[in-house]
């Protein structure tokens, strides 16, 4: 039985890396790297090829999901960690055993109206959505079937 596609939302900063910066990309695609959190880790090491993440513009003005990218590439080892003049080298990271992966994104959409953090808090159904818990700091999350289908009503 096929695995059921799941959905993501993936942050970055649009100074960093923004989602017009993914559609100029070669290919239309980048791979996520950088990540150094074991959690979002994790969420990456469970993405499957099909999979859709909503792309997310963190510390903007405001704050917005902006447009629609696909996983095209699942985990692999993240070349920066063992890059001494990368800014996310880690020392203590073992080529024979990564410590950090990432995954390849495809560009496929941009909204064209973001959707702030201030609109999705207003919305009940996305009430219980990582993004929105108090504290949550992640740059790789989970969003429920739910979630993504009511954000799509929304742009």
């Amino acid at each position: 039985m096929p695995k059921k596609r799941q959905y993501w939302l993936m942050k970055s900063e649009p100074s960093a890396f923004s989602i017009d910066d993914l559609r100029r990309a070669s290919q239309q695609t980048t791979g996520w790297d950088g990540v150094r959190n074991y959690q979002a880790r994790n969420f990456m090491r469970s993405m499957a090829i099909g999979d859709q993440v909503l792309f997310y513009h963190s510390n903007a003005d405001p704050p917005a999901v902006v447009g629609i990218a696909e996983v095209v590439k699942t985990a692999y080892a993240d070349p920066t960690q063992f890059d001494k003049q990368d800014k996310h080298y880690d020392p203590e990271s073992d080529p024979s055993t990564p410590r950090w992966d990432m995954v390849d994104i495809k560009y496929i959409r941009k909204f064209s109206q973001p959707v702030s953090l201030d609109q999705l808090r207003k919305e009940p159904k996305l009430k219980d959505m990582v993004l929105l818990r108090k504290g949550s700091r992640l740059s790789v999350q989970p969003v429920t079937p739910a979630e993504w289908e009511h954000i799509l009503t929304i742009v």
